[in-house]
């Protein structure tokens, strides 16, 4: 009996999350910026400094729709979305006790509060969060996503992609996930995603189709050559490195969606064919899962627009009531619409008789009118439509 309780222990201890504090003088990103500057200041206009709850509208509608819908307290539905968005939080899971000491509202002083309300994660993903990472487990289940899949260093202790690497300020080590293999410390969140029952409904690494393409050739840009840090460690000057942007430009940047899918389109009958090509290794849209791309089709007749049509690749989903719900609280979904990595998708819709010609236009949104719509959005960045391409074809 005695063996069967190590056991347990040990592969609770194997499979939960380690909480390792960080030293206030490593907390925030201000620290960082004294020799990083430039760095820093790329990664303050990035998505990744507000995955904060309070940073993001989106966000935070969603944990507050969970909330609701599973009748779980809401700081429960924030540490379980802290996994990614705030891997560095001060606790990892709530108990049955908290959730009644939530409901009866005597949570305040409670770890757990505190915690979710730390000012130490208000900036999100920031420096501490991937350059503290030690190790990633690749061989734990796909399910163990952020905190779950890694390892930490010691507070003051930073990893990077150069061997050669000093400084005064913290002990540095060099570690392959940093720059020869950066795909992996990608997916530690950027993999898949479930609902509240455990369902998976997307799942971005599963779908990648080339592991020798980088996610940062795109995201990160390519290396150019600037100092890594102003620290004057070569010959009394700062020593300059092969590195990449850190504005971890993604889905949120209207410039990264132009030309993302080439687009045709010919007449098949009464039919018009329009074929979306995509050259990625990941699926559009991917991610999560109430992305959508739009295609609108102007029909024309003599230069003049005499009917429009608009189609949108998207996915539905539906709680146990069939009623429309966020992907989180899914009991059902409909089909994956998404053009296939590396692969296309070919779409029949009905022609104008009226008309000779057509405009295509393709676009991305961030959130469909549907879950737009659940929660509430107000920001326009929800509703706006990021141009991909528009091609024009004649009968």
């Amino acid at each position: 009996m005695k063996v069967l309780i190590f056991i347990a222990l040990l592969i609770a201890s194997v499979y939960s999350a380690e909480v390792v504090a960080v030293g206030d003088k490593f907390k925030d990103s201000s620290k960082c910026q004294a020799c990083h500057n430039h760095l820093v200041e790329d990664w303050q206009h990035s998505w990744h400094a507000r995955s904060y709850e309070k940073n993001d509208e989106y966000f935070r509608a969603s944990v507050e729709y969970v909330s609701k819908k599973s009748h779980k307290s809401l700081n429960a539905v924030k540490v379980e979305c802290a996994t990614c968005h705030n891997p560095r939080i001060a606790v990892t899971s709530t108990s049955k006790a908290y959730e009644i000491d939530a409901v009866l509202g005597l949570d305040k002083n409670s770890k757990v509060n505190k915690a979710v309300n730390d000012v130490s994660i208000s900036e999100g993903i920031n420096c501490v969060v991937c350059h503290n990472i030690d190790q990633i487990h690749n061989n734990f289940d796909a399910s163990k996503r952020g905190m779950d899949r890694v390892s930490w260093l010691k507070s003051g202790v930073m990893s990077g992609p150069f061997s050669d690497a000093t400084s005064p300020y913290h002990k540095t080590q060099q570690r392959d996930f940093m720059d020869k293999d950066p795909n992996q410390l990608c997916f530690v969140c950027h993999a898949n995603d479930h609902t509240v029952k455990g369902d998976t409904f997307t799942n971005m690494q599963a779908e990648y189709k080339n592991d020798d393409q980088k996610c940062v050739t795109c995201h990160m840009g390519e290396k150019k050559e600037l100092y890594a840090a102003t620290l004057r460690i070569d010959h009394g000057k700062p020593k300059k490195r092969a590195i990449r942007d850190h504005g971890f430009s993604g889905a949120h940047t209207a410039s990264m969606w132009k030309n993302a899918l080439h687009v045709s389109a010919k007449k098949d009958g009464n039919d018009l064919l329009i074929t979306l090509k995509n050259d990625l290794p990941h699926n559009l849209p991917s991610g999560f899962g109430s992305r959508e791309i739009l295609v609108d089709v102007a029909y024309t007749s003599a230069n003049k627009v005499v009917s429009q049509d608009s189609t949108s690749l998207t996915r539905h989903y539906q709680n146990k009531y069939k009623r429309a719900t966020i992907a989180h609280t899914a009991e059902t979904s409909s089909s994956d619409e998404s053009v296939p990595a590396k692969g296309e998708k070919t779409l029949r819709v009905k022609l104008d008789k009226n008309a000779n010609g057509a405009v295509i236009s393709v676009s991305y949104r961030l959130v469909n009118d549907e879950v737009r719509d659940l929660l509430q959005l107000k920001e326009p960045i929800w509703s706006q439509k990021m141009a991909i391409s528009k091609v024009s074809v004649a009968f």
